[in-house]
């Protein structure tokens, strides 16, 4: 008999009785062993492109946790890279970038894009032969909204002010751009599936700064095209949607982009999260700050998000992802909380 994937079976609509759990950017800062492996790799993009260490630091917070997905060590920013893009990480600035015009727009080039990435396929691949059978591995990609702020202001900013201004002020270019990241996306995840990947999520962690009508246009048909797309090549394959700052629109993004799962960031009311998981899984949604206070703020988020969502299908994730600065002790206080009830 195969071994049932726990994070599967919730994205299938199950209840389980402990819900699967995993925390996003869990392969990261706050474990000594990752900042290790970071000091040896030399750069971060040498840790994403370098199979040995991506692999490496993906397992890392499995043998620590066990927890019940693994999501690839990668970042959302090697797409616009594999088109051609320049892209290098500072310490305390994080990823900087050429700000892409309305001409650069039009010379993305995505004929070596797969080449590229070939790096990323293969972390996959010797993921899913080294993981243990029971853990779900996620791959995934940026939202092309998302990724388009970086791409236009060059680094990360605020309110993305930059990249809304263009979609007003370029408003054909930026449809043009979308347009090519949703492809290739979409063509990015049906690889990572291809070479071992059981469940994709799609990052939009700047969907909050758009109003009604830009997020349906830079947000919500970007990633209906994706989903689209995978679909139609994987149709079995569950894709979670992360929008973060979505909020009211939260209620009707799942049913306009086809997503399986909802992610849900902290500042989802429990009581909406139970009207959204009445129609399939969502994912999440503890402060990662009560991660960091530990004992008796974590101790009342854990209990809240299970008494709320406990009964329905559920995965129990951060809101957002872990920050650097979180004990390694709360981590495994968290884990013991959560699965108290079966005594896992």
């Amino acid at each position: 008999m195969p071994v049932k994937r726990a994070l599967l079976q919730v994205l299938k609509g199950e209840s389980l009785e402990v819900p699967p759990l995993w925390m996003m950017r869990q392969a990261g800062r706050y474990l000594p062993e990752y900042r290790e492996s970071r000091k040896k790799a030399g750069s971060f993009l040498d840790l994403c492109y370098n199979p040995d260490f991506a692999v490496e630091v993906t397992l890392q917070p499995i043998r620590r946790f066990d927890f019940d997905a693994s999501i690839l060590f990668s970042d959302i920013l090697v797409v616009p890279h594999a088109l051609g893009r320049d892209l290098r990480f500072e310490e305390g600035r994080g990823p900087l970038m050429t700000p892409i015009t309305a001409d650069g727009v039009a010379a993305l080039d995505g004929e070596k894009f797969h080449v590229n990435l070939e790096p990323v396929y293969e972390t996959v691949r010797r993921l899913r032969r080294e993981l243990p059978e029971k853990t779900t591995l996620i791959g995934f990609c940026g939202a092309p909204w998302t990724v388009a702020t970086y791409m236009i202001a060059g680094h990360g900013t605020p309110d993305q002010a930059p990249a809304r201004l263009f979609a007003y002020r370029e408003p054909a270019a930026m449809a043009q751009l979308l347009q090519v990241l949703a492809d290739h996306s979409a063509a990015y995840l049906i690889r990572q599936i291809e070479a071992g990947a059981d469940v994709v999520q799609i990052f939009d962690s700047w969907s909050g700064v758009l109003d009604e009508a830009t997020f349906e246009a830079c947000c919500v048909k970007p990633v209906a095209e994706i989903v689209r797309k995978v679909r139609a090549v994987y149709p079995d394959v569950p894709i979670i949607g992360f929008p973060k700052g979505a909020g009211a629109q939260l209620d009707s993004y799942r049913q306009r982009t086809g997503v399986t799962g909802l992610g849900l960031d902290w500042t989802v009311p429990l009581s909406q999260a139970q009207r959204l998981q009445a129609g399939g899984a969502v994912q999440g949604n503890l402060d990662p700050l009560r991660l960091v206070v530990g004992g008796k703020a974590l101790e009342e988020g854990v209990d809240a998000i299970l008494e709320a969502l406990g009964t329905g299908p559920l995965i129990f994730n951060l809101g957002h992802g872990i920050t650097p600065e979180t004990p390694v002790a709360h981590v495994e206080a968290m884990v013991r909380r959560v699965r108290k009830a079966t005594g896992q």
